[in-house]
């Protein structure tokens, strides 16, 4: 599987982008309202290299994990062609599916994802259909 992106949790968007930019990264995906997961989510990439910019509101399922992750990276993505049998096989080595498969409309109009966490590789994304 190849890497899609790196997730970072941040506590405010605003402030967050320009930090990035400053860094070498352009913004390629505005931040934009994701409703299923109460959050504004942003993508910036630099030399190939793509992050996730994630703002969840007080709302959201991800907010409570601010207070361990803020302002810094807590996923990796993996782009997969079977997201059902990526899934299957990393069950298989120990993985724990703990999001199901939902869409995921700011990284692309067909895409889905899911997550998973290990521990020993810790929480992971799997996406399919980009």
């Amino acid at each position: 599987m190849r890497i899609h992106h790196i997730g970072y949790l941040v506590k405010k968007m605003d402030k967050a982008i320009p930090s990035f930019e400053a860094l070498g990264y352009t913004l390629t995906v505005p931040a934009t309202w994701d409703s299923r997961r109460n959050a504004d989510i942003c993508f910036l990439e630099n030399d190939g290299y793509r992050v996730e910019l994630i703002c969840p509101s007080k709302e959201s399922a991800l907010f409570p994990l601010l207070k361990q992750y803020s302002n810094s990276p807590y996923h990796i993505c993996y782009i997969c062609d079977d997201l059902i049998q990526a899934i299957e096989n990393l069950k298989q080595q120990k993985f724990m599916l703990f999001k199901e498969p939902a869409p995921a409309p700011v990284i692309g109009a067909g895409a889905r994802v899911a997550f998973l966490i290990s521990n020993r590789a810790g929480m992971i994304e799997l996406v399919e259909g980009i």
